[in-house]
């Protein structure tokens, strides 16, 4: 039985206790947060114990934990993690700094313990299928990828002050898929980027609607789009496109039935947000961390994809603010 402590009782930690309640060989043992009523319904929930997050990092009886508490809190729980020697998974992103994420990947490499950052897409039983028909050739060479990304509404205005901006906190997960499916390092970068949506996001200096193009060195092109709004929902669709055919991943609707009568056909709308849409994604990501850490084989996605990705979203950022294309 692996020993859980979860580090941030808020929505996703809320995600990562329940998925755990389900497992056999896992339990959530301890739980903290900054804020006592979160910790307390996370802990009567999973039947973990309340915690403060030094106490739970240091407790012999932890083997890993789970950080999922804001981002400029990750540095310091990564480092006193692997100086524990506790398993870690991160959510994204592991910081804001790159040199900082270099910081938190030596400390791991140092005391040897796995560090899985959490890009739960590549855990989606869809996107998996079809990067799984990419390496078997099943489309031949990719050529050009095509990731679509778009929120149903914008996050609170207090939410996109403290986030990275767009490029750092929604499309980082699109530049991560756009390496797994690429399976090439794109060493080339433009993007541009507008406020459309809602002008309090502009004030605060982001972003709400942006497009990059992605180049790698044999040539492969990726497309990534994403908006803060989509007034049917939850929009998740990639289309690979190759030497030999297409693969393309939809979106999720509510259900499948379809209406036909005399005024068309029609159909229900997508799913409403990442905590349905994702909702396996998370399972078999947890899943997959437990099964690695219990074996003492290696995770993925690493501490690398998770710099990787962070270099993509700064030069994305750098890249529609000046507009010249950013070589990786």
């Amino acid at each position: 039985m692996i020993n859980i402590g979860i580090l941030g009782c808020g929505r996703i930690g809320q995600v990562h206790g329940a998925t755990l309640r389900g497992m056999t060989n896992a339990r959530a043992a301890a739980v903290a947060d900054a804020m006592p009523a979160a910790a307390d319904a996370l802990a009567e929930q999973t039947g973990a114990q309340v915690m403060d997050a030094e106490a739970l990092i240091n407790d012999p009886g932890i083997d890993a934990v789970i950080i999922g508490t804001p981002t400029t809190t990750h540095y310091d729980l990564i480092h006193m993690a692997a100086g524990a020697g506790k398993a870690i998974f991160c959510e994204k992103p592991i910081d804001l700094s790159v040199d900082r994420i270099r910081d938190c990947l030596a400390a791991v490499e140092v005391a040897g313990v796995p560090f899985m950052v959490a890009f739960n897409r590549r855990f989606d039983p869809n996107f998996a299928h079809l990067q799984r028909q990419i390496s078997d050739q099943v489309i031949g060479d990719v050529e050009i990828v095509t990731i679509l990304s778009r929120d149903p509404a914008p996050p609170p205005i207090d939410y996109v002050k403290t986030s990275g901006g767009i490029f750092r906190d929604m499309m980082i997960h699109d530049l991560d898929m756009a390496r797994f499916l690429l399976a090439e390092e794109p060493v080339e970068l433009t993007a541009a980027a507008s406020c459309l949506v809602d002008p309090a996001i502009g004030e605060a200096g982001d972003f709400d609607t942006a497009v990059v193009t992605l180049k790698t060195a044999t040539g492969k092109l990726c497309q990534i789009s994403n908006s803060r709004r989509a007034t049917y929902g939850y929009d998740q669709r990639i289309e690979v496109h190759g030497r030999a055919g297409m693969l393309r991943a939809d979106n999720i609707l509510e259900h499948s039935v379809e209406v036909s009568n005399g005024s068309g056909i029609s159909k229900t709308t997508v799913q409403p947000f990442f905590l349905e849409r994702y909702a396996a994604a998370y399972r078999a990501e947890m899943e997959h961390f437990i099964d690695a850490v219990s074996r003492g084989v290696p995770v993925t996605p690493t501490g690398h994809d998770g710099l990787r990705a962070q270099m993509l979203a700064d030069a994305a950022d750098a890249a529609a603010r000046d507009g010249q294309p950013k070589t990786i």
